[in-house]
């Protein structure tokens, strides 16, 4: 995420329609042919500071939320605040993460019966496997929710750690292409590693560039900071799908950057499209305003074979 963030650019209000990307500057598949068959289709969801309401697909923004349905509270004994005094017993208010409707997501596949995609969880840093912020995943039937929403604001919890509450911001699913980087096939990113420089140095692009973008994002391959932890699912053994990413940063530059961010005082001769740089009119509204431990993030898996669809997360940073 772009350090020094303020909260400046909070009154965009509405999400936008999927943004203009620069063209990918070879074609991939063309230049390593081995690549073929691994292109996975993402879209990318470009946070921005705003104010989406309960209504529309956000980050950290109000949720649709059925007004017989209690408001989650983590009542974990071992949940903290690094470097700060215990938590005490009383339950923390969940903090709404994301919010997707199938209508802005096309390309996310819903259970049967659900077209609307929570994510909520913890703001502090739990004793498990993850030393991270605890998350819970709802599928749910908008019209169903929609019918007996609840009004009025939820808890709020009374104590949080920073880095895992977002500010809300609209998004702008924009779909696009991704080729793998660090879960290149076995092997294979040794073999072609000569050619990635060779590449580099004659034409002045990176491969990765334009692999996989490390931003929030759905589907496509997860932009992990650390070596891959794919899990498998505990119900049937299979490697789970990725689902969604949650990232610290969102691209300021270079192939990911939105056309329409790109700063128009660059040279447009000089600096190719797709190595533009952002807009520092509107920087500080990039992304969610979390560090996720530094540069990492929160990828979230699923099950499709499996009853229920069950999930579960990674974190690295």
């Amino acid at each position: 995420m772009p350090s020094g963030h303020t909260q400046q650019g909070t009154e965009h209000a509405r999400p936008t329609s999927p943004r203009s990307l620069a063209p990918i500057p070879f074609d991939v598949e063309a230049v390593f042919p081995e690549l073929v068959g691994t292109a996975r289709e993402v879209t990318l969801l470009y946070p921005r500071a705003g104010q989406p309401g309960p209504e529309e697909s956000s980050i950290g923004g109000p949720l649709l939320w059925p007004a017989g349905e209690p408001w989650p509270m983590c009542a974990e004994p071992d949940h903290y605040k690094p470097l700060s005094a215990p938590v005490g017993p009383e339950p923390v208010a969940m903090v709404p993460v994301v919010q997707l409707y199938a209508r802005d997501v096309p390309g996310l596949v819903f259970p049967a019966g659900t077209d609307l995609l929570q994510i909520m969880w913890c703001p502090l840093v739990h004793e498990d496997d993850q030393y991270a912020a605890n998350p819970r995943l709802h599928w749910r039937s908008t019209a169903l929710t929609a019918d007996g929403a609840a009004a009025g604001e939820p808890p709020r919890p009374h104590t949080v750690e920073e880095d895992y509450l977002p500010r809300p911001c609209t998004v702008s699913p924009t779909p696009a292409v991704e080729y793998p980087n660090w879960d290149l096939p076995e092997g294979l990113g040794e073999l072609l590693d000569e050619r990635f420089e060779a590449l580099k140095g004659e034409r002045g692009f990176d491969y990765f560039e334009v692999a996989t973008t490390q931003q929030s994002k759905v589907g496509g391959y997860p932009a992990w900071t650390q070596p891959p932890d794919w899990p498998d699912c505990a119900g049937c053994g299979t490697r789970m799908e990725h689902l969604l990413s949650i990232t610290a940063t969102e691209p300021g530059m270079g192939r990911w950057l939105p056309l329409d961010d790109q700063d128009s005082r660059q040279d447009g001769a000089a600096t190719p499209s797709w190595r533009a740089e952002a807009d520092p009119a509107a920087f500080d509204a990039f992304g969610h305003d979390m560090d996720l431990g530094d540069l990492g993030g929160m990828y979230f898996f699923v099950c499709r074979i499996c009853p229920d669809t069950p999930y579960t997360h990674r974190y690295d940073c």
